[in-house]
């Protein structure tokens, strides 16, 4: 489980993210969504620990991961899927699902589990990461992050540039995830993928969280949606 308390974290003299509680229990997708600029990429860097929080705690497992530099938090089974995959251009498919792997006892992903939840993967082992397609692209770097066998996959904007039919697809593989124990905390813009997905969902507005509710309940209330959401 992943708890989250107060959290602080910005940049200079900015603070972005201004006091965020949230959980995700084991085997749960939670999505945080919220207009663009109000902190969710923050958030998401701020628990896997490449933007450090200034005040506030990450507990992961009963374990606090809030000062742990980045490599160690990914250690410990935080795996992250940034927002515009960040891929290696130098480094062939292959490379890239081998260079993030990390075994753990209990748990199963591998290369080849991996290429068999993207198969369009195994056909394009020796190409470059920076030659696939943008779905390719996102395929990618979800498999990087899950040979790196995570208790959570924290997931920034997954969606973003994929195809209708490629959404549904990443849907799909999501629930899957989340069948084989891995909890997911997904950031999205897209709220008609997010609330399919998700059991449960924070809105983010400022820098806090403003409301949370079960996905159905959001689908009803439309004042909540046009206020923090604009939709």
């Amino acid at each position: 489980m992943l708890e989250i308390n107060d959290l602080h974290a910005g940049y200079g003299e900015s603070t972005v993210v201004q006091g965020v509680t949230l959980r995700v229990e084991d085997g749960q997708i939670a999505a945080v969504l919220g207009r663009n600029g109000v902190g969710k990429t923050t958030l998401i860097r701020a628990i896997a620990g490449l933007t450090p929080p200034r005040r506030g705690r990450v507990v992961l497992n009963g374990q606090d991961i809030t000062r742990l530099p980045a490599h160690e938090i990914a250690r410990r089974g935080v795996s992250l899927v940034p927002q515009g995959r960040r891929l290696f251009p130098s480094l062939d498919v292959r490379e890239h699902l081998l260079v993030g792997a990390r075994a753990a006892r209990g748990r199963r992903w591998d290369l080849a589990r991996v290429l068999d939840l993207f198969p369009t993967l195994r056909q394009r082992l020796r190409h470059p990461g920076g030659k696939l397609s943008g779905g390719e692209q996102g395929m990618l770097a979800s498999g990087r992050a899950l040979v790196g066998n995570p208790h959570i996959l924290l997931m920034d904007e997954p969606s973003e540039g994929l195809a209708p039919l490629l959404v549904r697809e990443l849907g799909r593989i999501m629930a899957e995830l989340k069948r084989d124990g891995v909890s997911i905390l997904v950031v999205e813009q897209n709220l008609a993928f997010a609330l399919r997905a998700a059991d449960h969902v924070y809105l983010m507005s400022k820098g806090a969280i403003v409301h949370e509710c079960a996905p159905d309940e959001l689908k009803r209330d439309d004042a909540t949606k046009a206020r923090y959401l604009g939709v």
